[in-house]
């Protein structure tokens, strides 16, 4: 192929992935009040599935916090004349442009797998199915237990009695938008370390020599993702933070050293 034959195929690529992107922006435009009042604004609700599971679980153990309060209700105001007009705009854009990554990466795709070697292909096929369902599990996480978890804790924390929270609703939002959009980046990083792997810059050797830094870091990121004094909190966002560098460690590959300890180790069973 020629190079203005390339050019094509990318235009037609371009055109396909911003088609998608746009229909789906029209459709979620339409359906943006049922998708604000029963999906965005759910958190702010003490009927929220998160809060009734925690709230059966503490009839058990009473030493995890109290989610039982019906009178729970983060009540957002807005301040800004165009505010619910491009809130509405916007928000209808980013949940298109999610829906849509799938589609997007498989037009890349298509593009760029004319010129890779099968087992290039293969490789990529495992990488793009890998990272999809693992950003799209990092979006769930976010919604159903980070974002639900900072909300109620941030509404109900006062430095005075004297000073109310009125909560805005761009400043709910943009927490909502980056917390959930942050927790499919982290949920990345097997994918990410296993590119590493490939490119030769990392080994299991590194995360067997940090694993305790790890630790102090994850759990201060945990901290400041949720940041509660309360131990059940800390320990829910750090569990899948520690979960995600275990699952690292295991998808990298070892060094030289530790495949012969391994097979080594392997014989003296025999």
């Amino acid at each position: 192929m020629s190079f203005w034959e390339h050019v094509e195929d990318l235009r037609k690529v371009v055109l396909r992935s911003v088609g998608a992107i746009l229909l789906l922006s029209v459709l979620f435009f339409a359906l943006m009040p049922h998708i604000f009042d029963n999906i965005i604004l759910a958190p702010c609700r003490s009927d929220f599935i998160l809060y009734r599971l925690l709230c059966d679980l503490n009839q058990h153990a009473a030493i995890l916090p109290d989610f039982c309060d019906d009178q729970f209700e983060v009540k957002l105001i807005n301040i800004q004349l165009a505010s619910q007009f491009f809130i509405h705009m916007s928000t209808s854009m980013w949940l298109a442009l999610l829906v849509a990554f799938p589609y997007v990466i498989y037009q890349l795709w298509t593009f760029i797998s004319p010129g890779l070697y099968a087992g290039e292909k293969r490789h990529a096929r495992g990488a793009f199915l890998a990272g999809n369902i693992m950003f799209f599990i990092g979006i769930a996480v976010g919604y159903f237990l980070v974002f639900p978890l900072t909300l109620r804790f941030l509404a109900e924390y006062q430095v005075s009695e004297m000073v109310p929270n009125q909560i805005s609703l761009d400043s709910y939002m943009s927490n909502f938008l980056t917390l959930n959009f942050i927790m499919g980046l982290v949920f990345e990083l097997p994918l990410l370390c296993w590119i590493l792997s490939n490119m030769g810059l990392i080994t299991r050797r590194f995360f067997k020599t940090y694993r305790r830094h790890a630790i102090v870091i994850l759990l201060i990121l945990a901290a400041f993702i949720t940041p509660s004094s309360d131990p059940f909190t800390l320990s829910v966002v750090f569990v899948p933070l520690y979960g995600l560098y275990e699952l690292s460690a295991w998808v990298v590959k070892p060094d030289s050293k530790e495949e012969e300890e391994s097979n080594e180790e392997g014989e003296a069973a025999q």
